[in-house]
């Protein structure tokens, strides 16, 4: 591929961080997005060391309502146009919707959702004016059930995952594409974050980042609209297409709680 320039929101850790590293050996110059700027830094340090890459870095807080614009106006300022667009960014957090903090509850709808669709909205006339361009959006296999005791979050899946197929039948024929990559669990910082380490979903087994990433990447590149990493992944999603909403709603419960015992 001839050098393009990827976006990538979440760069500084996880996921985020795996997608610049596999943009980053194909040559690609990027535009690194997170909150913690040291870790940005370090990243653009490693990239611009391994594979020469030229990495732009900008620090913002996604959950800030003028967040994504100002992002969109540095791009432009520095005469960048984004050819990649990864929304990795986003973060979960559990516990019973009704004892949760609103503050943090209304600060994931934004991180997840809102600054995805933003920026989303900013860079694409760019991508259908050169009539190439790739959307990655971060999404979950939590998106395809409801989450009891991290309800928030796992509707916040779902918008992404609808979103994207909708945007891809709206994208189809122009040279541009949009995909949803819907991985389960995976060890990165989300888990600590989100309070999920000791919960039964995070105490069995978990993909690793890399993994997970190099997926995305080539459904992204490959233009598959939904991803599914794995071939349990594959069949949990399958079986909630024909289980009783009641039975996915009570696996669902029983995999976000801690064991007591």
């Amino acid at each position: 591929m001839a050098k393009q320039t990827a976006l990538i929101t979440g760069a500084s850790a996880g996921l985020g961080r795996e997608y610049a590293r596999l943009f980053a050996k194909d040559g690609h110059d990027l535009v690194l997005v997170a909150r913690r700027r040291e870790r940005l830094d370090e990243l653009a340090r490693e990239l611009a060391a391994a594979q020469g890459t030229t990495c732009m870095v900008i620090a913002a807080d996604l959950a800030a309502p003028s967040a994504g614009q100002q992002v969109a106006d540095q791009v432009q300022s520095a005469g960048r146009s984004i050819d990649f667009l990864v929304n990795n960014a986003g973060f979960g957090r559990r516990g019973p919707f009704a004892q949760s903090d609103v503050r943090l509850q209304l600060e994931m709808i934004d991180v997840n959702m809102r600054a995805l669709v933003e920026l989303t909205r900013l860079f694409l006339p760019g991508m259908l004016e050169r009539k190439q361009g790739r959307v990655l959006n971060i999404a979950s296999i939590a998106g395809f059930v409801p989450g009891p005791f991290m309800a928030t979050y796992y509707a916040s899946k779902a918008f992404v995952v609808s979103f994207t197929e909708a945007l891809a039948s709206e994208l189809h024929g122009t040279g541009v594409t949009a995909t949803a990559s819907c991985p389960g669990p995976t060890a990165t910082e989300f888990a600590d974050v989100a309070g999920s380490g000791k919960s039964n979903l995070f105490r069995r087994p978990v993909a690793d980042a890399a993994s997970v990433a190099r997926h995305g990447y080539r459904a992204m590149l490959a233009g598959t609209v939904v991803a599914i990493p794995g071939l349990k992944n594959k069949l949990s999603v399958q079986s909630v297409r024909i289980a009783p909403r009641a039975v996915v709603r009570a696996i669902a419960a029983k995999l976000n709680s801690v064991e007591t015992t």
